[in-house]
């Protein structure tokens, strides 16, 4: 089958989030499978840098197989104030080849790619699904934007998408909220390659690295740096737990990209009084990503929103446990005292209650860890994703032609 998958950023952008790693652990997996699989995204490496240099007004290349086109932004001013990417070389290109693809898969909802490939796909007969990867919520500052998109286009996009993918039963209920009928909702969640996880770093690699000794115990943060990821919760906590409860052997750890809020958190580090021990890495990537996991003792995401965060389950895959706050996205992944912790979102205090009672208690660290584990083997392989989302496209591939 030749597919075609649709996104604004794809990697080497991880600065971007979950999506552009989901996306491609995906098309990798479809690759694997026999099928022709190719990427229309656009060369922004992050809100301030591009992939590539040059005039050139895309760029093709080949990751894992899968051909990827880096197509040109107009500006990344528009990236940085509006999350808008556009492409003016992507019509005439498009134009060219969509008429060849069996299927096309839309990643994210209000992109201008999307206005400009399902436009070229109606004209020549070719399906669309579409995911929105927890993007539907009018959500921020541009929630006036986002709603005129979805006036202009996105209820339309919807409208005659063959299927919209959701990633939980509470992102089934936000499209339903938008008028998208049950039946044209599946549900699939992200899912993790399980081989990569098959041969972890040896313990220390990471603490080596970044200073870190080996008495110290290590809270890790993984994801964007940004407000609604909480990040500001988790530094509250953690001076909580040296300010007021007495712990000096705990170092926290926060891995990832700036995504606007990082002077904000290393300010609150600082004014807290517990920024020698507060360690910011920047992204990381391949090995040092796979060792953070693996020589923290515990993963935090304290997010004020959030969908299907991959993070979860690569840290239960690494055998580690989970505490997160209590939004809708993450109460579906974590069963309460099962196989990870739960907070009110923005109770510091409880988050800090909840790390001291598992820094105590390295048995039930380690019983959490290993149901996470468990879950993801028996649930949220890549395999298993697959073989839902195959089934997905060749229904829809055969209603179209029937």
């Amino acid at each position: 089958m030749k597919i075609l998958y649709v996104i604004p950023f794809f990697p080497p952008a991880y600065a971007f989030g979950g999506g552009p790693r989901s996306a491609f652990v995906q098309a990798r997996e479809l690759v694997k499978r026999g099928h022709e699989v190719t990427v229309y995204t656009t060369d922004a490496r992050d809100q301030y840098s591009r992939i590539f240099h040059g005039n050139a007004a895309w760029v093709e290349k080949y990751i894992s197989g899968i051909r990827v086109i880096y197509f040109k932004n107009l500006s990344l001013l528009t990236v940085r104030i509006f999350s808008l990417f556009i492409t003016p070389t992507l019509k005439a290109f498009a134009e060219y080849e969509v008429k060849e693809f069996d299927i096309i898969h839309l990643h994210g909802f209000r992109s201008f790619q999307n206005i400009i490939v399902t436009q070229i796909a109606q004209k020549y007969n070719v399906p669309y699904l579409l995911q929105a990867r927890g993007t539907i919520p009018r959500t921020g500052p541009l929630k006036t934007i986002k709603a005129l998109y979805d006036i202009a286009f996105g209820y339309k996009l919807l409208r005659e998408a063959s299927r919209v993918i959701a990633l939980t039963s509470e992102e089934a209920k936000e499209y339903q909220s938008i008028g998208v009928p049950r039946e044209k909702i599946a549900i699939i969640p992200n899912g993790v390659d399980l081989s990569e996880y098959a041969e972890l770093p040896p313990r220390g690699y990471f603490r080596k690295k970044f200073g870190i000794p080996e008495d110290k115990k290590i809270i890790l943060y993984m994801g964007r740096i940004h407000y609604v990821k909480g990040i500001d919760i988790l530094i509250k906590a953690y001076a909580y737990l040296l300010n007021h409860l007495g712990y000096k052997d705990i170092v926290l750890v926060v891995a990832g990209p700036d995504d606007g809020y990082l002077k904000e958190a290393k300010s609150l580090a600082i004014s807290t009084g517990v920024s020698k021990s507060v360690i910011f890495t920047g992204p990381l990537y391949g090995k040092d990503r796979l060792s953070a996991y693996v020589d923290s003792d515990i993963l935090v995401l304290p997010s004020r929103h959030e969908g299907f965060p991959r993070v979860i389950l690569e840290a239960w895959a690494c055998g580690k446990p989970v505490i997160a706050s209590q939004t809708k996205g993450l109460m579906e992944l974590i069963t309460e005292g099962e196989n990870g912790f739960l907070f009110e979102p923005e109770n510091y205090r409880q988050l800090a209650e909840q790390l001291s009672y598992l820094l105590n208690d390295s048995t039930k660290a380690s019983e959490l860890g290993k149901k996470g584990k468990a879950l993801v083997e028996n649930k949220y392989s890549i395999d298993k994703v697959i073989n839902q989302l195959e089934r997905i496209y060749y229904d829809v591939v055969k209603a179209k032609k029937s």
